[in-house]
């Protein structure tokens, strides 16, 4: 399996769900809890974007994140749960009121748009809906 970034000791969501999309399309069929475990993790993955990210996006988010100094938890979690405000990214960046200026999260948010495009698309959906209410 390619592993996206070979720098982070874990997996991405999308590494994950084609790592066990190749077991189940495997010809050695599992029994048992692996089997269930495959199948329940595929669903699950299957609700989130997983389908909207691909290995160069990942790639280049992460190249164009590297200037900001993110922890490789950080940046994973980036990843796996792009987000799409400035609180988004105040939980998932460890101290980040003091690490990053508030251009710098605009640049993260901007970064993340760009290669994840469904988060802007997602984000103006909620915004639409709160307004209606």
């Amino acid at each position: 399996m390619e592993i996206v970034n070979s720098n982070c000791a874990s997996l991405s969501n999308y590494e994950v769900f084609k790592h066990l999309q190749k077991i189940k399309d495997g010809k050695k069929k599992h029994k048992g809890q692996l089997a269930t475990i495959t199948y329940e993790t595929l669903r699950y993955l299957e609700t989130t974007h997983i389908n909207d990210q691909s290995p160069d996006s990942i790639k280049n988010c992460m190249k164009d994140l590297a200037a900001f100094n993110l922890s490789k938890t950080e940046l994973l979690m980036i990843i796996n749960s792009p987000p799409s405000t400035a609180i988004d990214i105040q939980l998932m960046v460890e101290e980040s009121e003091e690490r990053l200026t508030e251009e710098q999260v605009q640049d993260i948010l901007e970064i993340v748009a760009k290669h994840f495009p469904y988060v802007v698309k997602e984000k103006v959906e909620e915004d639409n809906e709160e307004e209606l209410e």
